[in-house]
């Protein structure tokens, strides 16, 4: 493997690892009595005004003028991607444990071969479709046992989860023809700049206007989702799937549901039943091989 691949992989897997700590401290900040949306707006609040800078330090990839069309393509993504995706996943996280909100959210890359198949005329392989409905398997068995605990709320839980899944996965496609156009950097600050604005705008539509009242501890949960599992892993993401490419980085990224289950069971305490172990198996290596080149 060469050095600059190398460099890749690494880049993925610490993207992977900050952003699955943040379901683990969307959890730890639900037991300081904060309800979604605000601990949603103190992310993004954080997370903004660096987003703001690095846009402009960074300039669009040689330098030329961004055109109507493609800003138009980002306020798009910017507002399905980071603004949606996250208020589904906060939401979630309500109703079921972070390590099954993981598994649940990780089968993103069969979503994304599902929306090329459908938009773009893709064809799926007998292999993609082989392992897209072994993932789902392992989604269903995963998630049965919590439905037998929780009844309706895990079901809600799940849905607006992989509610999230779909809404980050149109953003993946989206985002594939313009990152070679205006670089990675430019296109993820522009993207989470509209994010983080669509979310102002959303609590001041129906925000409780109560964001000074909590502990200090809710506001540094905030701020280390906003840098630790916002920021910094954005970036990372973007710069490892410019180095490595998608399928490459969907296939590293297979490391994020079992660092969610571990930081989940040490800093939560949340227990994961051997079927749901073999949930999660199942599910990484459906994601393998979708997402592995021919």
């Amino acid at each position: 493997m060469s050095k600059n691949r190398m460099l890749g992989v690494v880049l993925a897997l610490l993207g992977v690892v900050l952003f699955s700590a943040k379901a683990v401290m969307v959890k730890m900040a639900y037991r300081l009595e904060i309800d979604a949306l605000s601990l949603l707006l103190l992310r993004m609040l954080f997370a903004l005004p660096v987003y703001l800078l690095i846009a402009l330090i960074k300039k669009p990839k040689q330098g030329q003028p961004i055109s109507l069309r493609i800003y138009l393509w980002i306020i798009g993504l910017g507002i399905v991607g980071y603004y949606l995706a996250s208020l589904f996943d906060f939401l979630g996280l309500q109703y079921i444990k972070a390590s099954l909100e993981r598994i649940i959210l990780f089968v993103y890359p069969t979503i994304v071969v599902l929306i090329f198949w459908l938009l773009f005329k893709h064809k799926i392989t007998r292999r993609q479709l082989l392992a897209m409905l072994l993932t789902y398997f392992g989604i269903v068995l995963a998630f049965s046992l919590e439905l037998s605990l929780q009844g309706a709320d895990a079901l809600l839980g799940a849905g607006l989860v992989f509610l999230s899944a779909i809404t980050y996965a149109s953003y993946i496609a989206g985002s594939g023809w313009l990152i070679p156009k205006i670089g990675a950097s430019v296109f993820t600050s522009y993207a989470m700049i509209i994010s983080c604005l669509c979310v102002i705008l959303h609590y001041a539509i129906v925000g409780n206007f109560d964001l000074m009242n909590y502990s200090t501890e809710v506001y540094l949960l905030g701020l280390a989702m906003a840098i630790l599992s916002t920021v910094i892993p954005s970036y990372l993401v973007s710069w490892s799937i410019k180095i490595i490419g998608a399928p490459s980085f969907a296939i590293v990224a297979s490391f994020g549901p079992i660092s969610t289950i571990l930081m989940a069971s040490y800093f939560l305490g949340e227990s994961i039943h051997a079927l749901q172990w073999l949930g999660t198996v199942l599910v990484l290596i459906g994601v393998f091989f979708v997402s592995r080149k021919d």
